[in-house]
């Protein structure tokens, strides 16, 4: 169907302390991670395009567990944003469906491989609300070269804004973000084992998975204080108003870093530092020496299949020798035979 006309005002963060929804916490199950990108890569590989998808789970006490999902035929025009078309008649024929499997499964949001939030939202959760009163929306990042958490769950709440021209107050909907996170049953952390096990290199190391691992984390923390650097310099340019919330986040992450002026941390950083470099220079050296040592034993295996072919060839060319001997004196006998033959002859 497509969109309603209207002014939407989206937002990917909370930009005023005037935006009060609900607490919850979105738990996304390994399932949909793998859905939604078999989704994406059947639909809109090497394009510019996103998928939509309606997410399945349970609520309980402030929490939403997303442990299913299945994809909906999704249309947008990239020139103008209000000519959109979402498929709810095939929507509701798949819910049925996944009803009759598992009834305590319902709609609980739906999710975009975005990766940013986009002004048709707002309109699709207002489609979502007449199967789910309070939707989640959940943005999947399915880019490979993304290597932090790739979920990201908003809600949508009502916001009122005032128009001093026209004196009047208008009620709009915007997405408010709230914390999400990666969790799994039992027996999906025994999938994702064995299928992490097909997929993992053996012939890494551990010490070059650990400071891989470490890499991806420090980048993840990058991106993270460029983000809050940038919240920061808008409030203090005045283009956004201040968040006393997001303020004492920021607070209590930066409380909880460590003093770097002190000797004896400095000293023991640098003390871990060298350690890890004395074993990779060691596994370096290594692994150097091994190459080495298979180097010489293939020449010394290659140089004694030459010698034994060599003797092979000694062998047949003495045994071709002999026969040509046998054959001469064989030839001999008989030119020797044939006039004591001729004599006894009348």
């Amino acid at each position: 169907m497509a969109g309603r006309e209207g002014a939407i005002t989206v937002s990917d963060k909370v930009e005023s302390g005037e935006t009060d929804g609900p607490q919850v916490t979105v738990v996304v199950h390994p399932l949909v991670l793998l859905s939604t990108v078999d989704h994406y890569t059947r639909v809109a590989k090497d394009t510019k395009k996103r998928v939509v998808g309606v997410l399945l789970g349970t609520r309980s006490r402030g929490s939403v567990d997303v442990t299913n999902s299945f994809a909906v035929p999704f249309e947008e025009d990239a020139k103008n944003n209000s000519i959109w078309y979402l498929d709810h008649n095939y929507l509701e024929t798949m819910y049925r469906m996944y009803k009759k499997v598992n009834a305590r499964e319902i709609i609980v949001g739906f999710y975009s491989t975005g990766p940013k939030i986009k002004e048709n939202d707002i309109k699709i959760d207002e489609l979502v609300r007449a199967y789910c009163p309070q939707p989640v929306f959940v943005i999947i990042d399915v880019r490979p070269e993304n290597e932090a958490i790739p979920t990201t769950a908003y809600v949508s709440v009502e916001e009122v804004e005032s128009d001093s021209k026209a004196a009047r107050k208008e009620i709009r909907r915007t997405f408010k973000h709230v914390s999400s996170m990666i969790g799994a049953y039992e027996a999906e952390e025994v999938g994702v084992e064995h299928l992490l096990r097909d997929v993992n290199d053996p012939t890494v190391s551990t010490l070059a998975s650990q400071i891989k691992h470490k890499m991806t984390g420090l980048t993840a923390l990058r991106s993270r204080l460029a983000e809050m650097k940038a919240y920061l310099e808008a409030v203090v340019a005045e283009k956004i108003p201040a968040n006393n919330q997001i303020l004492y986040n920021c607070q209590a992450i930066f409380n909880l870093m460590p003093n770097l002026n002190q000797d004896a941390l400095v000293e023991s950083m640098l003390v871990k530092t060298n350690d890890y470099h004395l074993a990779v220079y060691c596994a370096s050296l290594v692994r150097c020496i091994i190459a080495l040592h298979e180097l010489v034993n293939n020449k010394i295996q290659n140089k004694r299949l030459e010698e034994e072919e060599e003797a092979k060839a000694e062998e047949s060319k003495k045994d071709d020798e002999k026969k040509e001997d046998d054959k001469k004196e064989g030839d001999k006998d008989k030119e020797a035979e044939a006039p004591a033959s001729a004599a006894k002859k009348p």
